[in-house]
């Protein structure tokens, strides 16, 4: 299901800046295979709210060939420098985000981790200024507990496809990706710890900001 009219969204995409051109060429690498990547409007939106926010330091859970690491990778670059960590489950995308990003310049800023990314997660040092989600939609509610205790206060949380193309309305989708979307909105919206947004740009992000007491 299409949530915003297609022309909406070549308009949003059209008032994004020119990308470089390594960059443009992934979003023509994901529309020929058909990879879901967030878009020009989506990225421009976490690259806006990580310049904002001033941070240095940004963890990826579910990160593909690199689109989205790009868009953080140049925000931190241009606060000062820091790290982006990258993480996907297949080794192939991984090795495809690193030819990408390296083309782009940020060799000395993204990390790469393959396997799953609520465990890596768990893992890392942290905390960190921005997490990133965009995992499989079953395990959402399972990682807002990490990601709490990874996230600085202070600290944003994206999380990509929380519209999930109209299927959270369908009463009869009781699918556990859709159950999934669903419990994790309830419960970060009906914590006071969070302050919360869903910006309905492509699929639906939610921009978290995590209370600093």
């Amino acid at each position: 299901m299409d949530l915003i009219a297609p022309e909406a969204g070549r308009y949003l995409d059209d008032l994004v800046p020119p990308r470089p051109a390594e960059l443009a060429r992934m979003e023509e690498h994901a529309r020929r295979i058909g990879f879901p990547i967030v878009g020009p409007a989506s990225g421009q939106l976490c690259y806006q709210i990580t310049r904002m926010t001033g941070a240095r330091s940004v963890f990826e859970m579910g990160s593909g060939f690199g689109y989205s690491t790009a868009w953080f990778a140049r925000a931190v670059q241009e606060n000062g420098g820091g790290t982006v960590h990258h993480v996907v489950w297949d080794a192939d995308l991984s090795a495809r985000a690193r030819r990408h990003l390296s083309a782009l310049g940020y060799d000395d800023i993204v990390r790469y981790h393959v396997g799953e990314a609520v465990a890596a997660l768990s893992e890392a040092e942290g905390p960190y200024d921005v997490i990133f989600n965009d995992i499989d939609k079953r395990l959402y509610p399972d990682s807002l507990p990490v990601i709490e205790r990874k996230l600085r206060p202070g600290g944003v949380l994206i999380i990509d496809n929380m519209l999930w193309s109209g299927r959270i309305f369908d009463d009869a989708d009781r699918s556990a990706d859709t159950e999934g979307v669903r419990r994790f909105t309830g419960l970060i919206t009906a914590d006071r710890g969070w302050t919360v947004s869903l910006v309905p740009i492509r699929d639906g992000l939610i921009v978290a900001y995590r209370s600093p007491s």
